[in-house]
């Protein structure tokens, strides 16, 4: 019998980063609330995700489903995402969007893009997305010189280079509308931000542990925005810009 507990305890989502101790009780969440009203697209996605190698990257289920939600309550109709792997997020994006909803989508990997494109123009949202690959840092600064993107996005993701995030904060402050919200992924960083300098870690999560770090102290005091962190997935922190 307890070795059936523990099976039936273990969770099943790929790429899980859930911060909650109890894989049972994240496996409640998951079974009761996110994949029964999970859109077939995007479940279609889910698992092709499951199969690529790099699957710890792409965000969580319940992730997704709260930022399909957000993205309706808000009225959101213009936003951008810096980072998109093999689309889930973006999906989840372009599902909750109006039919002239706009994305701009920037990752350094197309080829990931292209695995679940087909996937997104199955659900007929693909003419939402416009899509750039490359280093994101240019195309930012290239709007603001521009000048006719300030203030015109509702809402911004960002789940990409970790040593960037600050650099990013300080283009897309100016690209973001007034009540507008930006939201920063990974900002708990598996539970990394509060342990100690001597904790075992995996190489990855220890290198960018500082710079979420640097974040988060950034964001709690910028006068800008007034700021939320939650426990979603690996931890998200939305931003509301209200100057």
């Amino acid at each position: 019998m307890a070795t059936n507990q523990t099976e039936a305890g273990r969770h099943q989502e790929v790429g899980h980063k859930s911060l909650l101790q109890s894989d049972a009780l994240y496996q409640y969440i998951l079974e009761t609330s996110v994949y029964p009203n999970e859109p077939a697209p995007m479940k279609e996605l889910r698992e092709i995700t499951a199969n690529h190698p790099w699957n710890i990257m792409t965000t969580s289920a319940d992730e997704g489903q709260f930022l399909n939600m957000l993205l309706k309550l808000i009225n959101a109709k213009n936003t951008m995402e810096i980072g998109v792997y093999t689309g889930y997020s973006l999906l989840a994006t372009a599902l909750a969007l109006p039919e002239d909803g706009k994305i701009l989508a920037m990752d350094i990997n197309r080829e990931n893009y292209e695995l679940g494109l087909p996937v997104i123009q199955k659900a007929g949202v693909a003419h939402k997305i416009d899509f750039k690959e490359g280093p994101a840092l240019p195309v930012l600064d290239q709007m603001l010189e521009d000048g006719k993107y300030h203030g015109t996005f509702d809402f911004i993701f960002v789940d990409a280079d970790k040593d960037n995030y600050l650099n990013y904060h300080k283009r897309l402050i100016d690209l973001v509308k007034i009540g507008g919200v930006i939201g920063y992924d990974n900002t708990l960083w598996n539970g990394s931000v509060v342990a100690p300098l001597d904790a075992p870690l995996r190489k990855y999560v220890r290198y960018y542990r500082d710079f979420v770090l640097e974040l988060n102290k950034a964001l709690a005091v910028d006068p800008r925005i007034e700021i939320c962190q939650l426990p979603v997935g690996d931890g998200i922190t939305l931003c509301r810009r209200i100057s």
